[in-house]
């Protein structure tokens, strides 16, 4: 087994939208998932700092993580995943407007899909991405996560809710 493999520490927390997993190790957080099944509190020292950015976020105190992150995944989907961390807390933006941003022109599909891939959810905020329509579409939480997290940002941020998110 891989040593950087074999460090890598598992969290788990109760959240407002259920049980949360949160993986990483020294070289940063790698994933922040959701999990359907009963939750136990299990904080790993070296995972108290992302943990307590985690709670704060739940508190509404937090609009901004401050974490060393590690994902896994093609040159591409961190492209795509680099860009939903300069959403603003509390907007959205639909899939179109992000491919027009990474310069793709007729990528919404493609970068649908390198959304849905993120293995960092919340932290890097792939839940503000909507469709065209205003429409809420795929999340890999379920979408009544990402309607809730969609709410949660609009309360908090100051600038109420409005139609269609």
């Amino acid at each position: 087994m891989d040593s950087e493999k074999a460090s890598l520490l598992s969290a788990f927390i109760q959240s407002p939208v259920g049980c949360i997993e949160l993986t990483g190790n020294m070289q940063g957080i790698q994933s922040l998932r959701f999990t359907d099944h009963p939750c136990e509190l299990m904080i790993p020292e070296e995972l108290s700092a992302t943990v307590h950015q985690v709670y704060e976020y739940f508190e509404g105190t937090r609009t901004h993580f401050d974490l060393m992150l590690n994902p896994v995944g093609t040159p591409f989907m961190l492209r795509v995943w680099h860009e939903l961390m300069l959403i603003p807390y509390g907007k959205t933006v639909t899939y179109g407007q992000l491919s027009e941003k990474l310069g793709l022109r007729n990528g919404a599909r493609t970068v649908g899909l390198a959304n849905g891939a993120n293995p960092i959810s919340i932290i890097v905020p792939c839940h503000r991405v909507i469709g065209t329509s205003g429409k809420l579409t795929g999340y890999a939480g379920g979408l009544w996560r990402k309607e809730w997290l969609l709410r949660f940002e609009k309360t908090h941020s100051g600038e109420g809710l409005f139609a269609g998110f």
